[in-house]
C-alpha cells in the first residue's frame, strides 16, 4: 500500500511515506517551523518514491496529545489532503508512536511528553508476542508527581517528559528503569507503522471524522499563575 504519515505534535516535524514494503521519512527538530517544512517534506518523499499524490491509499496523522498548534496543523493538513484526494485518514496516538522509540525486549514502556505548564502527557504500554503495542492504561495529562503507572518488572521510558522531570518521575515508577531516552519525540515513521495496521484492520476514517486529541483545554498559564502579576 501507499500511505503518507504526518507527525507535528511536538518540537519534531516529521513526514513518512509507506511505499509497498519500504518506509522513507524526513524529520527535523524545528519548533515553530512545522507549517513551513511539512508540505515540502511530503513532496520530497513522493518525488523520491516516484509517486503522485493520487497514488496514495490513505493519509495517516499523529492526532496528539501534544502542542495545540502542532496537533491542529497535522490534523488540518491530513484532512485537507484526504479530502482533495478522496482518501481516508488514519489517526494514531502520538504517545503510542513515541512508545515505539523504546528498545524491544522485556519490560513495560512509559511514553511521556512534556506538556509545559508543569504537566506531562503520559501513557503506558507493553509489546505483545507479535511485537505490537498494547495499552496498559489511558492517555492522560497530569503533574509529574501525580503520575500513577501500573506495576511492571521494569520500564523503558521515552520522551521529553523524562528529559524534564526524570527525578520526579523516577519516584513514581514501580520497578527498575531498564532504559531511558528523554530526547525522543513522536516520529511519522512510527505513526505510519501503527497506521498501516489500523488501515488493514478497517479503522480508517472519513476526513471530517479525523479529530485531534488535546487532553486539556488550557494553552498557557496566566500572569498570576506565572507569578508575574
Amino acid at each position: 500500500m501507499n500511505l503518507l504519515a504526518i507527525e507535528t505534535s511536538t518540537e519534531a516535524c516529521s513526514v513518512a511515506l509507506v511505499h509497498g514494503d519500504q518506509v522513507i521519512a524526513r524529520s527535523e527538530i524545528a519548533p515553530r517551523r512545522h507549517a513551513e517544512l511539512v508540505l515540502p517534506m511530503a513532496d520530497s518523499l513522493l518525488a523520491e518514491a516516484g509517486l503522485a499524490r493520487h497514488a496514495l491509499d490513505a493519509i495517516a496523522v499523529g492526532r496528539g496529545p501534544g502542542a495545540f498548534t502542532g496537533v491542529r496543523l497535522a490534523i488540518s493538513l491530513a484532512q485537507g489532503m484526504a479530502l482533495a484526494l478522496d482518501r481516508p485518514v488514519v489517526t494514531v496516538s502520538s504517545l503510542a508512536a513515541l512508545a515505539l522509540e523504546a528498545p524491544e525486549g522485556e519490560g513495560a514502556i512509559l511514553a511521556v511528553i512534556d506538556a509545559r505548564m508543569g504537566e506531562i502527557y503520559a501513557a503506558s504500554y507493553r509489546r505483545d508476542d507479535l511485537g505490537e503495542l498494547v495499552a496498559l492504561d489511558d492517555e492522560r495529562v497530569c503533574a509529574p508527581d501525580a503520575l500513577v503507572v501500573p506495576p511492571a518488572a521494569g520500564w523503558h521510558v521515552v520522551g521529553s517528559g523524562w528529559a524534564t522531570y526524570a527525578g520526579v518521575l523516577r519516584e513514581r515508577i514501580d520497578g527498575p528503569v531498564l532504559s531511558e531516552r528523554g530526547h525522543c519525540f513522536p516520529q511519522a515513521e512510527h505513526v505510519a507503522e501503527l497506521a498501516v495496521r489500523e488501515f488493514q484492520a478497517g479503522h480508517a476514517l472519513a476526513p471530517e471524522l479525523a479529530l485531534p486529541v488535546y487532553l486539556r483545554d488550557k494553552v498557557a498559564l496566566t500572569l498570576v499563575e506565572q507569578g508575574k502579576a
